[in-house]
C-alpha cells in the first residue's frame, strides 16, 4: 500500500505547522473527537511496524486483521478529507518501531506538535512516555475515549484489599450507569447475577446460527506480510478472511447477534461441543478491542434486547457481565498491577508447553478441539480458554509466562490489558490469588458435564489411572496434593482438601504415580 500522503510536505512560502497524531493498531475508532472535523493542518500516522508483529509470535489472522483494518481506516480518513500518512511494512522508509517512525515524520513534517491517544499496553505506554521526554516539540497523549472507567478506577475502589471481587466492581458499574437497574436503583429481576442460570450443556437444538460475516480476499496483503519474514502460526486464510474490516461490518455482526444468537446466549455459554465453533457467542471481541465498536453501545443493544421482549434477562445479564463488569475490570486490575504482573508466578510452575500447542495434535478430543479451533479461526470461547486450555495448563504446572505469550500470540482478540489478567490470574492462579478467589481446575467430569467430547476420546473419563485414563483425573488430585501448603488453608478448597485426605494410601499413591507418568510424557499425550 502507498502513503497516502506525498513523500514530502507541500513547499509553500510559509510551511504549514503540523500537528501529527499517531493512530494505533487498536484504536480504529471513527467516532473518536479526533475525527470530528477535518483540520486541514492535521496529519493522521498509522504505521505497520515489525516490533508490534514481532514480540510474540502471533496468529495469521490477528497479524493480517489489525493490518487490513489499518488499512481501510486510512482510506476512511482520506475520504473524509483528513491528511493521512500510512507506513505501510514494506514501505522503504519504514524503520520498523513506532518511535522511530515518529522522530523521522517529526522532522519529515517539520511538526509543532505530537499528540497520541492513550495506549492500552503497558509497554507502548512506556515506549511513548519515554520518546515524548525527548521530543523535541510538544507531545500530548489524550484518552481514547472508549472505556466506561479510567485505568485506575478499580484500583481506587479496592485500595488496600487483598482480593478484589469483579463482582463488587461490577455492581458498581450498574448502579453508575444506569445499566439493567429499575427506577428505584435495583437490580432487573431482582438479581445482580444469573450465572446459575448459565451453564446447560448445548443438546445440539436449537441449531446454532450461521456464520453471516462477509469473506475479504487479503492474499496481496499476506504476502507482503510473508516477504517481510513476519513469523507467524495459525491458518491464515487470507483469501476468505471473516474478520470484520470496519466499523459497518463490525455493526452487522452486532445485528447479528442481538437477533439470532443472543436470546440462547445465557443458557450455553459455557456449552463446549465438537459440534460447532463458536455456537451463540457474538464474535464481537476483536472489533470490540481495536475500538470499532464502543462497549457501551453494546451494552445499551443488549439491554434493549431485553426491554423489547426479544432476550431473556438471564442471556442479557451474562452477556453485560462480560463487557461492564469483567472486561473493564481486568482493565484495571492490569493497570493497577503492572510493571511485573506478566512475570507473576506464585506456584512455582515451571514445565514448557507441549509441542501440541502448536499443532494441536494431542488424543485428549477437549484439548484437539479447542486448540485446533484456536489455530483454525484465532478464536476460541472462555471455557475454552479458561476450563480446558487453561485448566490443562495449570494441572499440569506449565510456566504461566509461556502460557501467557501463547495466549496472547495465538486470539484475535488479545491484547496484553485484556488478556494478561484473565491468563495469569483467571487462568493460571499465578498471581496468588489477588484476581480469582480460587484456581479454576476441574477433573473430567466437569468436562463431560459441559461438553460432548468425552464420547469420542481416546481416553477414558472415568478412569483414573492406567494407560486409557483421562489426564486430568489424576493430574488434578495430584495439583492439589502438590500444592497444599500454599492452597490448603484456601476457604473455598475445603472440601476438595477433605476428599483427598479421605482417599486410602494406596489410592493415593496410585493417584501420584499416574501423575508423574502423565507429566513425564506430555508431548506424547
Amino acid at each position: 500500500m502507498n502513503a497516502l500522503e506525498p513523500t514530502a510536505p507541500p513547499t509553500t512560502a510559509a510551511p504549514v505547522p503540523f500537528t501529527l497524531r499517531l493512530v494505533l493498531g487498536d484504536q480504529l475508532n471513527p467516532l473518536h473527537p479526533w475525527f470530528r472535523e477535518v483540520q486541514p493542518d492535521v496529519v493522521y500516522l498509522l504505521m505497520e511496524v515489525r516490533a508490534e508483529t514481532d514480540y510474540v509470535v502471533h496468529h495469521a489472522q490477528k497479524v493480517l486483521g489489525i493490518f487490513a483494518a489499518m488499512r481501510d481506516f486510512a482510506r476512511q480518513l482520506k475520504a473524509a478529507g483528513h491528511r493521512v500518512r500510512y507506513v505501510a511494512l514494506d514501505d522503504p522508509s519504514n524503520r520498523q518501531s513506532i518511535p522511530a517512525n515518529l522522530s523521522a515524520l517529526l522532522a519529515h513534517y517539520r511538526a509543532r506538535a505530537v499528540q497520541y491517544q492513550a495506549p492500552d499496553e503497558y509497554r507502548l505506554d512506556q515506549a511513548l512516555a519515554a520518546w515524548a521526554a525527548t521530543a523535541p516539540v510538544s507531545v500530548e497523549k489524550v484518552d481514547s475515549d472508549h472505556f466506561y472507567t479510567p485505568r485506575d478506577a478499580v484500583q481506587h475502589q479496592f485500595q488496600g484489599k487483598r482480593q478484589w471481587l469483579m463482582e463488587s466492581f461490577y455492581r458498581q458499574q450498574r448502579r453508575l450507569h444506569g445499566v439493567l437497574m429499575t427506577a428505584d436503583g435495583q437490580p432487573e429481576g431482582g438479581q445482580w447475577n444469573y450465572d446459575a442460570d448459565n451453564r446447560r450443556p448445548w443438546p445440539g437444538i436449537p441449531a446454532a446460527p450461521p456464520d453471516t460475516r462477509p469473506r475479504h480476499d487479503h492474499s496481496a496483503l499476506w504476502r507482503t506480510i510473508q516477504s517481510a519474514g513476519v513469523q507467524t502460526l495459525g491458518n491464515p486464510q487470507a483469501d476468505a478472511f471473516r474478520w470484520p474490516l470496519n466499523r459497518a461490518e463490525a455493526l452487522q455482526q452486532l445485528d447479528h447477534f442481538i437477533a439470532d444468537a443472543l436470546p440462547h446466549f445465557g443458557d450455553y455459554q459455557d456449552a463446549l461441543t465438537h459440534r460447532h465453533w463458536h455456537l451463540f457467542h457474538s464474535l464481537l471481541s476483536f472489533a470490540l478491542n481495536v475500538k470499532m465498536l464502543r462497549p457501551q453501545e453494546v451494552v445499551a443493544r443488549a439491554e434493549q434486547a431485553w426491554r423489547d421482549g426479544a432476550a431473556p434477562l438471564h442471556a442479557v445479564e451474562g452477556f453485560i457481565r462480560q463487557i461492564l463488569g469483567w472486561r473493564e475490570y481486568v482493565r484495571g486490575v492490569y493497570w493497577a498491577q503492572m510493571p511485573g504482573y506478566t512475570e507473576a508466578n506464585a506456584l512455582g510452575h515451571q514445565r514448557p508447553l507441549p509441542d501440541w500447542f502448536w499443532t494441536g495434535q494431542t488424543r485428549m478430543a477437549c484439548l484437539a478441539q479447542a486448540i485446533g479451533q484456536s489455530l483454525e479461526h484465532a478464536y476460541a470461547h472462555h471455557i475454552q480458554r479458561l476450563m480446558v486450555v487453561g485448566n490443562f495448563a495449570l494441572l499440569a504446572g506449565l510456566d504461566p509466562a509461556e502460557v501467557h505469550h501463547w495466549y496472547l500470540g495465538i486470539y484475535i482478540d488479545a491484547f496484553e490489558w485484556v488478556e494478561a489478567p484473565n491468563t495469569l490470574g483467571m487462568s493460571q492462579f499465578a498471581d496468588g490469588g489477588r484476581l480469582a478467589t480460587k484456581p479454576y481446575v476441574s477433573s473430567a467430569a466437569y468436562l463431560d458435564r459441559m461438553g460432548d467430547h468425552c464420547a469420542g476420546c481416546h481416553y477414558d473419563k472415568k478412569g483414573k489411572t492406567g494407560e486409557r485414563a483421562c489426564p486430568f483425573n489424576a493430574l488434578y488430585w495430584d495439583f492439589f496434593e502438590r500444592q497444599r501448603d500454599r492452597l490448603g488453608r484456601n476457604a473455598r478448597l475445603g472440601m476438595v482438601y477433605r476428599q483427598l485426605d479421605k482417599m486410602a494410601p494406596d489410592t493415593r499413591a496410585g493417584l501420584r504415580t499416574q501423575a508423574e507418568v502423565t507429566l513425564s510424557r506430555l508431548d506424547r499425550l
